[in-house]
This record gives structure tokens, C-alpha cells and sequence, in this order.
């Protein structure tokens, strides 16, 4: 074989060799492929965050105001509010009131008494400072002072100061009965006060 017809022979390869790598890719392309499993996918939705109960309103408080105002009695207020709120709500207080023995910021509890004073006149004392008693106690009726006395129950200022009068005339009272004795106080007042009321020891 000479060398020309070596040359042909071997290009004529190459040419046989592309031309097989070309189809080959063809068919490749145009092959149906295994398709892959698909990969399962989670979504996973968080629980909704526990919610605390709704909180209850607090429910009104009932506050006995008296002393030096002008409309004494029984008040049904809203909880937080402060003695400055109980002396407005039993109309103010009236011209003989000496607001500085009371102290108008202390906030209120359910069944206290807000006492305010006349001029001249010592406030009560109690846990919940100058104005409000809590009514944590027996009255001493041989002690008590007329604005003490007003706390208990059906006693207002004419009768605490009759109370006081009558003791300083009489000397002390022996029995908590002695002070249905004191003129205005009867057998019903007697009833509402003689479990909150002692004559010492």
C-alpha cells in the first residue's frame, strides 16, 4: 500500500469515528431516562402558642364614707380607686373638714371605712393610714375616740359624741350592755355593734 491510499484510509476512520460519537449522542439525547423517586417533602405547621385566659375585670368595691362630708353612706366604687374617689362620691367634703389629718392617695379595699375629720379632730388609726379604717379589731368603748366610734355600725357622729360624753360623766362602762345606757342607743343598735365592741380587760 502506498502512501497516499494510507492517508485516505486513516482520515476515512476518523471520519467513521466522529460520525459514530455524533449518533451515539443522539440517541442518547432522544433515549427515555429512568426518572428518579421523588423526594418527599415535610411541612411541618407549628401549634399555635397557648394564650392565657382572658383576665376578669375586678368587680366593684363597697366603702363605707363618713365623717366630715357631706353626703355620708354606703358607696359601691370601681376597684382602684383611692380615697380621694370616696370623699367625691359622698359629695365632697363639707366646710368644717380638715383634709390634712386624711390621706387622699391610699387606694381602697373592698368593706373599708373612709373617715374624714373635723377640724380639730384626730383621723382614726389604722393599717391603712390616716382616713381608713379596716376594721381589724373590737372597738374599746372606754377608750375609743368619737371618730372611732363612728366606725361601728348605726353609730354616727351626734351618737360617738354622746358615747364619749356619757363615759367622761359616768366613769367607764362594765359591760358592753352598760352602753345601751347612753340615750339614742337601743336594743337595735345594740345588736349591730355588740360583736365589735369590748369594754377592755
Amino acid at each position: 500500500m502506498n502512501q497516499n491510499t494510507a492517508g485516505r484510509t486513516r482520515a476515512y476512520a476518523i471520519l467513521c469515528a466522529v460520525v459514530g460519537l455524533f449518533a451515539g449522542g443522539v440517541i442518547g439525547y432522544f433515549s427515555p431516562h429512568p426518572q428518579s423517586s421523588a423526594s418527599t417533602i415535610v411541612v411541618s405547621t407549628p401549634l399555635p402558642d397557648p394564650t392565657s385566659p382572658p383576665t376578669s375585670t375586678p368587680g366593684p368595691i363597697r366603702v363605707h364614707v363618713s365623717g366630715a362630708v357631706r353626703q355620708p353612706d354606703v358607696y359601691e366604687l370601681p376597684a382602684g380607686c383611692i380615697v380621694k374617689d370616696a370623699v367625691g362620691a359622698a359629695g365632697g367634703p363639707t366646710e368644717s373638714a380638715d383634709l390634712d389629718g386624711v390621706n387622699l392617695a391610699v387606694e381602697l379595699r373592698d368593706q373599708q371605712q373612709v373617715y374624714v375629720p373635723r377640724q380639730g379632730e384626730a383621723a382614726p388609726m389604722s393599717p391603712a393610714s390616716a382616713g381608713v379604717d379596716a376594721a381589724s379589731g373590737p372597738v374599746n368603748i372606754n377608750t375609743a375616740t368619737a371618730a372611732e366610734l363612728e366606725t361601728l355600725p348605726g353609730i354616727g357622729p351626734k351618737t360617738a359624741d354622746t358615747i364619749v360624753e356619757y363615759r367622761e360623766a359616768n366613769g367607764p362602762f362594765e359591760t358592753i350592755e352598760d352602753i345601751m345606757d347612753v340615750p339614742g342607743i337601743g336594743e337595735g343598735t345594740f345588736e349591730k355593734i355588740k360583736d365589735r365592741i369590748t369594754v377592755g380587760s
